[in-house]
């Protein structure tokens, strides 16, 4: 079963503080993992960013919903209590509690207004009305995949319809961003040219020329590259008793393909259009950042007084 929203924890966050003196957030988080019998495979689920799994980010935005609403409590960061205020919440033999409960403490209202406030009170960037299921980091992190996700499309279209002679330098300028040594000139070097709208060229694997890769892109638009492409390639990377390949296109490639790679001595990495745009974004190949947004928590190291 899925993981469930942050609101679905309110309730029992709550009941479990109010079961002990004080609480930690980990292990808060450890208990309702096994309370909603979420599984291990499930509890290691990460958000996009890979920084944060979803249940524990769920879990604390639970744990600072409850705090902002003046039912919880904390006096140092990751540990929290329960308030008279949220003992009173539990004499109700409450069944659940969402956000439209918490709308009657004003100190919720405050809260939700400040919100409102930073955003310059504009309703489409009020996280409490973008989707109430989910937390503020996952709204964010949604967005992000989606701009991205447009993004990318949209510069494998772009490359697509370039040149090929463009090409050739955009594929260069990408395996030189990501680290291989030589200079773009020395990357760029011919080694038999096809003449169709691909290009071979050569790379030193590191800056002191100890091993090269050889390099062959194809710039399709719809056909997927098959193994008799592949084949000529390891042909080529045979003659040069050469061990190591980058077969790069615009389109994909073949499920013989894929398979073929594995079956000979030689190293060919295949890697589609999908991977080439992924590659792009992150070394900024073609991309100009536009904006920038940090998100930052608190340090509980700095704040542990020394004794």
């Amino acid at each position: 079963m899925p993981i469930p929203n942050f609101q679905a924890f309110l309730l029992p966050l709550l009941k479990l503080a109010d079961r002990n003196i004080e609480i930690k957030l980990r292990e808060a988080y450890s208990i309702i993992a096994d309370e909603f019998h979420v599984t291990e495979s499930e509890c290691a689920e990460l958000l996009p960013s890979g920084k944060q799994t979803i249940i524990y980010n769920r879990v604390s935005w639970a744990a600072t919903y409850l705090k902002k609403t003046g039912l919880l409590s904390s006096n140092q960061r990751g540990i929290f209590q329960i308030t008279s205020e949220g003992k009173k919440v539990l004499a109700q033999n409450l069944s659940h509690i969402d956000r439209h409960y918490l709308t009657q403490f004003p100190a919720y209202i405050n809260f939700r207004n400040s919100i409102k406030e930073d955003n310059n009170n504009n309703a489409d960037s009020d996280i409490f009305n973008e989707d109430r299921n989910k937390t503020p980091e996952e709204i964010l992190e949604k967005a992000h995949a989606s701009l991205k996700e447009q993004i990318l499309s949209d510069l494998l279209d772009s490359i697509k319809s370039c040149t090929p002679s463009f090409f050739e330098t955009l594929v260069v300028d990408t395996i030189v961003k990501m680290g291989y040594g030589g200079s773009r000139k020395e990357a760029s070097k011919a080694i038999g040219k096809s003449g169709d709208e691909g290009i071979d060229g050569i790379i030193n694997e590191d800056r002191l020329g100890l091993d090269v890769i050889y390099l062959q892109a194809k710039r399709y638009t719809e056909n997927s590259i098959g193994r008799p492409e592949i084949q000529k390639f390891a042909g080529a990377l045979l003659g040069k008793r050469a061990k190591k390949g980058i077969f790069i296109t615009t389109s994909g490639f073949t499920t013989e393909a894929k398979e073929y790679v594995k079956t000979i001595d030689a190293k060919i990495i295949l890697i589609p259009g999908r991977q080439l745009v992924e590659l792009m974004w992150e070394y900024n190949i073609g991309l100009n950042p536009s904006a920038a947004y940090e998100i930052k928590k608190i340090d509980a190291d700095y704040f542990e007084e020394q004794i």
